[in-house]
Formats: structure tokens, sequence, C-alpha cells
């Protein structure tokens, strides 16, 4: 009996979120750097919090083997990656981990959109302050820094380099109220996209 007590108390206790990520069946939807949680959704994220349920870097999603996520959902995330390295990395990291068919929605700060806004002489100071602070990042903390300014050019260029296909530009994906449906000064500042990995081919 002591024994057994002894192997209790030694054997590795799983923390809260260790027993929620094994808790996890059936479909898998990831939301990359979510706010909130939802029911539909994980999220996963570099800063922990209450409705974070996977602590990581979406340019490192190793935890989840190939072909196993359903969708992923990524607003306003890529454009705090590099574009030599990072950005490149986590979309073969989506596509990884994508089942064949799978969805992508992407949202990034749309750079035309901001240069337009920019150079709009109706722009107050304060309000041409605010679109800078749009391309390059609020600065609130080390993660809030924008490495690259994407347009739809650039977007699909990147995802089709992934793998990506069936690349379309979408005005709302109608999931979250977030930056994705951002509008400022009449403009939405977003570039919404939605790609998939390809479908496996017929038997």
């Amino acid at each position: 009996m002591l024994g057994s007590l002894i192997k209790s108390l030694a054997r590795p206790r799983k923390t809260p979120l260790a027993q929620a990520e094994s808790a996890i069946t059936g479909p898998l939807r990831l939301h990359i750097g979510g706010k909130l949680q939802h029911p539909d959704w994980k999220v996963i994220d570099v800063i922990p919090g209450p409705h974070v349920d996977y602590i990581g870097h979406c340019t490192n999603l190793s935890r989840f083997p190939d072909s196993t996520v359903t969708e992923i959902y990524a607003s306003h995330v890529l454009e705090h990656l590099g574009y030599q390295s990072d950005l490149p990395t986590a979309l073969r990291e989506f596509y990884r981990v994508l089942i064949p068919g799978g969805a992508l929605r992407i949202s990034v700060p749309d750079i035309t959109v901001l240069c337009s806004l920019f150079l709009d002489p109706a722009l107050s100071p304060n309000q041409r302050f605010q679109v800078m602070r749009m391309m390059f990042g609020g600065q609130s903390d080390e993660a809030d820094f924008h490495y690259v300014g994407l347009n739809e050019e650039f977007l699909l260029t990147f995802m089709h380099k992934a793998g990506f296909v069936d690349m379309s530009r979408v005005e709302n994906f109608g999931f979250f109220q977030d930056t994705s449906c951002l509008v400022f000064h009449d403009r939405l500042i977003s570039l919404n996209v939605i790609a998939h990995k390809p479908a496996e081919p017929a038997a």
C-alpha cells in the first residue's frame, strides 16, 4: 500500500491546461491569437490568459499532428511576423496541420488602404497618427510590432507558395467582432482572405 501511495504521489500531475489539451476530441478549429473564449474554437497565443487553450507561437504548431485541424482563423497576426522566415514558416505550419480541404481564414491590415488613408488630406494629425500605428503596430508590448505590410498581391503570393488554393477576398468572415471588421474614416482597413488546403485527389 505504501508503495502504491509513493507511486501515486510521484506520478506527474497534469496542469489544468494539459488536461484541457488531452480532453479535446473531434474536429479542431484553431483561433490564432484569439482574445475571447468561444465554444467552437480553441485559442493558441504566445501570451497566457484564461481564454488561451494552448500557449505557443504560430510558427511552431508541433503539438498538432499533420492533418488534424479542420479550420484556422488568424486575425491581425501575420503582420507581426518577419517576411523572410517567420511568415512563410507560419503558413507552412498552417498548411501542415490542416486536413485536406481545410479552410484558412486570414485577416491583415491592408497596406494599400492604409497608405491611401495616410495620404488623405481630410484626416487630422491625430487620425493620421492612428493610421501610422495601424501600419507599424501599437507597440504596447514586445509582441505589438509589425514587421511586414501586406496587400492582396503580397498575401496571396505568400499563401500560394505555402500550397494554398481557392483563395478569395471577402468583406467579413462573420465569426468574431475583431480587427477584421475595423472601419476607420469610413474605410474597412483589413484584407480578409479565405483559402484552402487542396482536397485529397479522388480515388
